[in-house]
């Protein structure tokens, strides 16, 4: 019996390289699949970055791929795109599980996130940080990188993210998982999202934090199949 496919999307600033861990949590139970949102890990982007953009490059995927339908995992700005390709593109997801996504998005708490993506302030205080990040998204400018997703975040705050009503309309079956040391993301703003989604529900993940790397894969990938299997 072939294994259901699994599409795993990687976080604001992030790359591939922040799925692998999971992906070999999920290979025994399912096909596997992830790639690099455009403007991310190398790939090429000339355009504003946007959740809609994103949930465009997760539909190009889907067909280069031949894959009709799939589970997703997504991973902060990860689990947003899902949703939002939900919101367009119902018939292409089977179920999502996102993990330490913002939903709480107000002029002030974009603007609280916008303070920590400095390129100069990075290139100061934390110089490995800079390093990586320039790493990851050679031959792109990493800086490029950080000020085109700072303007996508002002753009959630200034009123582009979900409404109640937008959430309501999200038919598909989501999980929200939530670390309980997450210090980006709070449990009330988790819980709003999944009490207005059509079908949500919340998870606390114990000693679960914001940084993907940091977190056990196998008990995230346990929480997500235990709820793609209910």
């Amino acid at each position: 019996m072939e294994k259901p496919p699994i599409i795993l999307l990687h976080g604001a600033l992030g790359s591939t390289v922040q799925m692998q861990a999971l992906s070999a949590s999920f290979s025994a139970t399912h096909e596997v699949f992830y790639f690099n949102f455009e403007g991310h890990g190398g790939r090429r982007s000339d355009r504003v970055f946007s959740m809609g953009v994103f949930a465009q490059n997760v539909s190009d995927f889907m067909a280069k791929s031949e894959l009709e339908t799939a589970d997703f995992f997504g991973y902060s700005m990860g689990g947003y795109v899902a949703l939002t390709l939900a919101q367009s593109h119902p018939q292409l997801i089977k179920s999502i599980v996102t993990y330490g996504t913002k939903f709480a998005w107000t002029p002030e708490s974009a603007e609280k996130e916008v303070r920590q993506l400095n390129p100069e302030k990075i290139l100061e205080k934390v110089p490995r940080f800079a390093a990586f990040l320039e790493q990851v998204h050679q031959p792109n400018d990493w800086k490029q990188v950080l000020n085109k997703t700072a303007a996508m975040m002002l753009a959630l705050g200034a009123g582009a993210a979900f409404s109640e009503s937008e959430l309501q309309d999200i038919k598909v079956p989501v999980r929200i998982l939530i670390g309980d040391q997450d210090q980006m993301v709070s449990l009330q703003e988790s819980q709003w999202a999944a009490k207005h989604l059509g079908q949500g529900s919340c998870e606390i993940i114990l000693d679960g934090v914001h940084p993907l790397e940091k977190n056990n894969p196998e008990k995230l990938a346990e929480a997500t199949i235990n709820f793609l299997n209910h």
